[in-house]
């Protein structure tokens, strides 16, 4: 699948190539994303995802409004401690399968939403 470049600034995920996701000149099979970067990412199995498995992309400043959590081929719930953790610091969590949090990022960013994003391998 081919994504075109919206307007906004910072990475854009351009499309799905095996287990992962095109970002700009990169492929990331586990992706974290913020509208300053995109880094590749080794994430545990959902049911132990932590907030410290998502620091990178919870630093942001100013916060993030929400974090896009891609769980994998399909939705699987968030943990419930992980989205209590974060909801106390006013972020909330979209949870959906991988390639719908994909095309949502660009949806969000050309909106220019200030947002995060934690995608796990398509597979």
């Amino acid at each position: 699948m081919e994504v075109k470049r919206a307007s906004a600034e910072g990475p854009v995920i351009s499309g799905f190539s095996g287990r992962g996701f095109r970002v700009d000149e990169g492929v990331y099979e586990g992706l974290l994303i913020t509208p300053e970067r995109a880094d590749g990412w080794t994430p545990p199995p959902i049911a132990e995802l932590t907030e410290a498995d998502l620091a990178p992309v919870l630093g942001l400043d100013p916060k993030p409004e929400f974090l896009v959590l891609g769980t994998g081929k399909s939705l699987v719930r968030a943990p419930r401690a992980l989205t209590e953790a974060l909801a106390a610091k006013g972020i909330g969590v979209e949870a959906m399968d991988s390639r719908a949090a994909a095309r949502a990022w660009g949806v969000l960013r050309a909106e220019l939403r200030w947002i995060a994003g934690a995608l796990y391998p398509l597979d």
